[in-house]
């Protein structure tokens, strides 16, 4: 297994992810893996495009559907 260091971190993050390691019931080790897991499995926001890009038999295009967002979120 590959092992991973990170420098620099602020103390008030270490000490938040010490405390949700410990709500968790886990070593900070295990936590850190645990979410560096779950990242890794999340999708990137360009593979989601990509994939609604790909889909087929939708009533409305990405683009569209993009611009009604847009359009929708300049009136609240």
């Amino acid at each position: 297994m590959a092992n991973v260091l990170i420098r620099d971190l602020p103390d008030e993050v270490h000490t938040a992810l010490q405390r949700q390691a410990r709500q968790s019931g886990r070593s900070l080790q295990q936590y850190l893996a645990a979410e560096l897991r779950r990242l890794a499995e999340r999708p990137s926001i360009n593979d989601l495009f990509d994939r609604i890009e790909r889909h087929e038999g939708g009533q409305v295009g990405l683009g569209r559907a993009v611009e009604d967002l847009v359009d929708e979120r300049s009136r609240t």
